[in-house]
């Protein structure tokens, strides 16, 4: 089974911060694969825009590296690769100057009728400046959207400045705010698999749901992030948007349809109806936890404070939370959120566990039943698993065995699994907004998240140490345990 790319027409990608990581590491192998698979048309063009000073030949061999560097040598054609290098542009702009504006300008010029998107790669805190240079230079045309990187702000007030920062200068329909895990496959197939078969909906409730789960562990340590990390934590960089979203996706209720509006209304509703944790509740439904030296599969790692080189910090590295949603569907039924850095590997998954059989017909001889669940695998290795329970095979008596139905998309489909970048660009560019946060979204997912913020800040939480290359803090397991619960590891 394989899968149809729908060309889409002509349009010129202007990537802000286009020589910085986040272009070379996701930004030009995402669209170098959507060349390959025929979705360009001409004259469609990328133009990288930076400070430093660079031509358009300087660039493209800049792009070639990175290529090269990011993707598997049989992932490179020769010709493709000539044919996507021709699309690359570059300017050299500095976004709180006037430096370069008027020759972007007259780089976009010939392009005026067409689609045109600019991306802001580029540190949050010049968000704003970037986008009322855009409109002061005239350059916001009818099929302009622009697209911003998380973080939406580092708390509610500056979400909503940031937010009427871009209202002043862009239309809600013409921004993109990104959250790459919407984009990933199995994402998207959760909302398959709940709203395209009858088989799971009847069963999407708090009658035969005990729990759900949500980890997205990372087993590296700052890397390169220290000052901004360090000012974030583990609450703001992935739960408020990342967590958040994959909450909403399993939460919502079913759209009418999937129109982008449909469906984001249905996650607003999520968002506004989880149940708040303030100064008296937080420590019974959160942990903080900060990774010391240990081990991981390279041989051994530093600790947080290490590699900080500060020396000192509270800044969570780990967070656990038992949040509820505080509606009919969902009434009493957990859902165990974690992440954190350091971690006993890398793994992003929904667990999904339904609640036990009342009545067991079976001899205590046939072995122990296991609660059905569903498991969606977000990375790596990206699939499906329904654990269910079986007879063993073969005579001798009735021999229960927990087995999973498994659908790895990798084998299931003859398919490349495309990362979650290649889809969201290309929707940008066809204005389809579905998988992109919409404003009232953020800020009801800051509203939720700053009153936790501001009673750890009053209760004075500490964070809790834990040996890197575990799974976090004794604390998490003592939170879902006394509930009578456990992590699922995989």
């Amino acid at each position: 089974m394989s899968s149809q790319f729908i060309p889409v027409g002509p349009f010129d990608y202007v990537v802000f911060g286009g020589t910085g990581d986040l272009a070379e590491r996701k930004l030009l192998p995402a669209l170098y694969h959507r060349q390959i698979m025929g979705q360009f048309t001409d004259p469609t063009r990328i133009i990288a825009a930076s400070r430093a000073a660079m031509t358009d030949q300087g660039y493209r061999e800049f792009a070639v590296k990175a290529l090269r560097e990011h993707l598997k040598p049989e992932e490179i054609d020769d010709a493709q690769l000539k044919a996507f290098t021709d699309r690359l542009f570059y300017v050299s702009v500095d976004a709180t100057s006037e430096q370069g504006w008027d020759a972007l300008k007259d780089i976009l010029e010939p392009g005026k009728e067409r689609v045109r998107a600019f991306y802001l790669a580029v540190a949050p805190a010049i968000f704003g400046e970037i986008a009322q240079k855009i409109h002061d230079h005239k350059l916001i045309t009818k099929q302009t959207r622009i697209v911003v990187e998380k973080p939406i702000g580092r708390d509610l007030a500056s979400a909503m400045e940031l937010n009427s920062t871009l209202g002043r200068v862009f239309r809600e329909d013409q921004i993109f705010r990104i959250d790459h895990y919407l984009g990933k496959e199995t994402v998207q197939n959760l909302m398959a698999l709940r709203f395209a078969n009858a088989l799971y909906e009847p069963l999407w409730n708090s009658a035969h749901i005990d729990h759900v789960q949500i980890t997205v562990a990372e087993s590296v340590g700052l890397e390169s992030r220290a000052g901004y990390y360090d000012k974030a934590g583990a609450l703001r960089d992935m739960v408020q948007n990342h967590i958040l979203q994959l909450v909403c996706l399993v939460a919502m209720e079913v759209p009418s349809s999937m129109d982008a509006e449909a469906v984001r209304d249905e996650k607003l509703k999520v968002l506004r109806a989880l149940k708040p944790i303030d100064e008296y509740n937080v420590e019974r439904l959160t942990v903080r936890g900060q990774y010391r030296a240990g081990a991981s599969s390279g041989g051994p790692v530093k600790g947080y404070l290490e590699e900080l080189e500060g020396g000192v910090s509270n800044t969570e590295t780990f967070v656990a939370i038992k949040a509820e949603l505080g509606n009919w569907r969902w009434a009493g039924v957990p859902f165990y959120i974690r992440t954190g850095k350091r971690m006993a590997t890398r793994v992003s998954e929904i667990v999904i566990t339904f609640k036990p059989i009342p009545h067991s017909i079976f001899e205590p001889a046939a072995g122990r039943i296991e609660a059905n669940q569903l498991i969606i695998r977000l990375q790596p290795d990206e699939g499906v698993k329904q654990w269910l329970m079986i007879k063993d095979p073969g005579p001798g008596g009735m021999r229960l065995r927990n087995v999973p139905l498994d659908m790895t998309f990798a084998r299931a489909f003859d398919v490349r699994n495309a990362d979650a970048y290649e889809r969201l660009l290309l929707d940008v560019i066809r204005s389809n907004q579905t998988l992109f946060m919409r404003r009232d979204e953020v800020e009801a997912a800051w509203r939720w998240i700053d009153p936790i913020l501001k009673a750890w800040e009053t209760t004075g939480q500490q964070v809790q140490g834990y040996t890197a290359g575990t799974w976090g803090p004794s604390q998490a397991i003592a939170l879902i345990e006394r509930d009578g619960r456990t992590w699922h590891e995989s």
